[in-house]
């Protein structure tokens, strides 16, 4: 996972320390010895994490948090507070700051890199919802701001999946004055509610004497309704195993039992709010684009959105010697659809073939119909052999299962032909990934049809 985290501390051993646990795990480490050089870095240089220290001579962590929070350009970089203050005072006000975790010096190597991935992960989302948020203001269609949103006064709604009443007990009255809490004591029972019900917090309690919660966490990430709930775990002293698998499913955060009350506060109230955040983002995006940059059809973007928007990620990789890879789809022989079938029959075909696409690509993955029966996916952070893999995916999903003809009563087989490209291989424009792309595809065309082709290096 390539991100790039900012460390902040007067003690150069600390600095050290950190920077080769991060180093050691592929993260690119910048350092900062007081909190005005973090400011100063986190305005010129795109900043992925920061780990900040609290007690440092000059300006310290709480008033760092808070400038960097109050500024729209760097409100939405995650900021972890390392510290050797336990009380739950500085915890609370770590929180009205704006941090997002806290570490205790001195850091277990665990907590750390589970904490840095998961807020890396969150950080990569955000950063693909405002990145759209920005196309739609760049083409007139939004005034959505970058700043983090307070907390408002209506109490969050959380579900608490718990297999035991007293701990149920605990929970709720610890959480009562930020939320509503809904108990419930069976996982499966759990995967409904979450998918039926409006959430701003899932607690999954890892309590149970005969289920794997880890298997709730799954479910519950591969459900369309509750994909985007922050789930927080529950789990015993010593479950690092199970804390690292869960957040490579996905889970947020997770807490150690016993429960420090203020902990639980804390944590929850940092899940809610970045998910109100990324819930506003998520809703201006949708409502402003929708009929300006979706084509009609198909429901995916259209080939406005993709000008503009591959741009702003081509230029975020190069800013960032990050990679970025596309993928050109053709359906073959599309022209006989309409001639044997007729045009109505030939929409339907490319209404399921862009829902195939949907199904197969990534979440951060951008699809758009490029025109006719070519579609383009955008790949961020990705490079070429797992471009390939995303591409063959998606070759099979269309070759695997005939296209039914619901006016006709048919179904009938087809296949489509891909051209992948990437700036792994020297494309040093927009224009020029695409040119290459087409290129691939026209060679997969001329190829046998049917087949996956990825342009020279």
């Amino acid at each position: 996972m390539t991100a790039r985290i900012l460390v902040v501390d007067d003690i150069p051993a600390n600095v050290k320390l950190l920077e080769a646990r991060l180093i050691a795990e592929y993260f690119e480490v910048l350092t900062a010895s007081d909190g005005y050089q973090c400011l100063e870095i986190c305005a010129k240089t795109p900043v992925d994490v920061i780990l900040l220290d609290i007690m440092m001579p000059g300006i310290d962590g709480f008033t760092v948090c808070e400038q960097l929070k109050s500024n729209p350009r760097t409100a939405h970089i995650p900021v972890v507070m390392v510290t050797a203050l336990d009380q739950p005072a500085d915890r609370v006000r770590g929180l009205k700051a704006g941090a997002d975790d806290f570490l205790t010096k001195p850091v277990n190597d665990m907590q750390l890199m589970a904490r840095v991935k998961s807020l890396v992960r969150l950080k990569f989302l955000s950063d693909e919802l405002r990145l759209r948020a920005e196309t739609a203001r760049s083409i007139g269609l939004s005034e959505t701001s970058n700043a983090l949103p307070e907390l408002s006064d209506e109490p969050a709604s959380i579900l608490l999946v718990d297999g035991r009443a007293n701990s149920q007990e605990r929970i709720t009255k610890a959480l009562k004055p930020i939320a509503e809490v809904k108990p419930i004591n069976d996982p499966q029972a759990a995967v409904f509610e979450a998918a039926e019900g409006y959430y701003d917090l899932i607690i999954v309690n890892s309590n149970f004497d005969d289920y794997d919660p880890l298997r709730l966490c799954s479910q519950l990430r591969s459900l369309e309704r509750s994909r985007f709930i922050p789930v927080l775990l529950v789990v015993d002293q010593g479950g690092e195993p199970m804390v690292v698998r869960a957040l490579e499913l996905g889970v947020n955060d997770y807490i150690l039992r016993p429960i420090d009350p203020n902990e639980l506060l804390v944590r929850c109230l940092t899940q809610i709010r970045r998910k109100r955040f990324n819930d506003q983002l998520r809703d201006s995006v949708q409502q402003t684009i929708e009929l300006a940059v979706t084509d009609g059809l198909t429901g995916l973007n259209n080939r406005r959105y993709l000008d503009k928007h591959m741009k702003m990620l081509f230029e975020r990789a190069m800013a960032r010697s990050r990679p970025l890879s596309l993928c050109i789809t053709d359906i073959d022989r599309f022209k006989a659809v309409n001639d044997t079938y007729g045009h109505d029959a030939g929409d339907e075909v490319l209404r399921e073939f862009a829902a195939r696409i949907r199904s197969t690509v990534r979440g951060a993955d951008l699809a758009c119909r490029f025109g006719g029966e070519e579609f383009v996916v955008v790949m961020p952070d990705t490079l070429p052999d797992t471009a390939e893999a995303v591409a063959e995916r998606l070759r099979i999903a269309i070759e695997s299962r005939p296209f039914v003809l619901k006016q006709e009563g048919l179904a009938i087989p087809l296949t489509a032909s891909i051209g992948i490209s990437s700036t792994v291989w020297g494309a040093m424009s927009p224009e020029q990934l695409l040119k290459q792309a087409d290129k691939a595809l026209y060679e997969a065309k001329h190829g046998g049809r049917n087949r996956v082709v990825a342009a020279a290096a």
